[in-house]
């Protein structure tokens, strides 16, 4: 019994790991003017799906009439993945071609600036969050135990992956910390020599120029 109940926390654990890793629901409070973002560090070959709508975030305050933002998606690069504007709800879906930080930003319409108590709410689900679990057991005609299984399955594989690019991640800074580190000793071992160099011609200067006086 012990041990039926610990793989069933193990099990509730992995799920719960999964799940959290790869969603984010958020609300963003608009400023008057400006833009305010959100950003995500995302590998490769990754499946990503978030929906937007703009809501009212002040309880006291009433939503102004025809009140629209617009919305930019870029790539650790700067390529634009999804831009919308005068929008009051969307959604924007695409596949990662590179890791990095993918940036979402959002701000009030020009002819609605100054407008206050502007929010926008952010569901932002990545990887196995971001999969239709309902078309694939309707594909694969599967349900119950096994379609429990399955999503484990997949919750499994992702948290393997993310193992996998923070390893490789870990590894990236480490090679360039050790980089950094013998660039510095080396820098720090050049200084000390420019310092005994430039002693020693300062004594011999010296010395040279107290001879010329008949100092010494």
């Amino acid at each position: 019994m012990t041990t039926r109940w610990s793989w069933r926390a193990i099990v509730v654990f992995i799920w719960w790991c999964a799940i959290t890793s790869t969603t984010q629901a958020i609300w963003l409070d608009l400023p008057t003017s400006g833009t305010k973002c959100v950003s995500e560090e995302i590998q490769n070959h990754v499946v990503v799906l978030a929906d937007y709508s703009l809501i009212n975030g002040q309880e006291d305050a009433h939503m102004p009439s025809g009140a629209t933002i617009s919305v930019r998606v870029t790539s650790p690069y700067g390529n634009n993945l999804h831009h919308k504007e005068n929008m009051t709800h969307g959604q924007f879906a695409f596949t990662t071609n590179e890791s990095g930080n993918y940036l979402a930003c959002f701000w009030v319409d020009g002819h609605h600036q100054g407008t206050k108590g502007l929010t926008v709410s952010l569901d932002w689900r990545i990887g196995i969050a971001a999969k239709d679990w309902e078309s694939v057991a309707k594909k694969e005609k599967i349900d119950g135990v096994e379609f429990e299984l399955r999503k484990l399955e997949g919750a499994v594989e992702a948290i393997h992956e993310n193992l996998i690019y923070l390893k490789n991640r870990e590894a990236e800074m480490r090679e360039v910390s050790e980089k950094t580190n013998a660039r510095v000793a080396w820098f720090s071992i050049l200084s000390l020599g420019v310092c005994i160099a430039v002693s020693v011609l300062q004594l011999w200067y010296l010395k040279r120029f107290f001879h010329k006086k008949k100092l010494i």
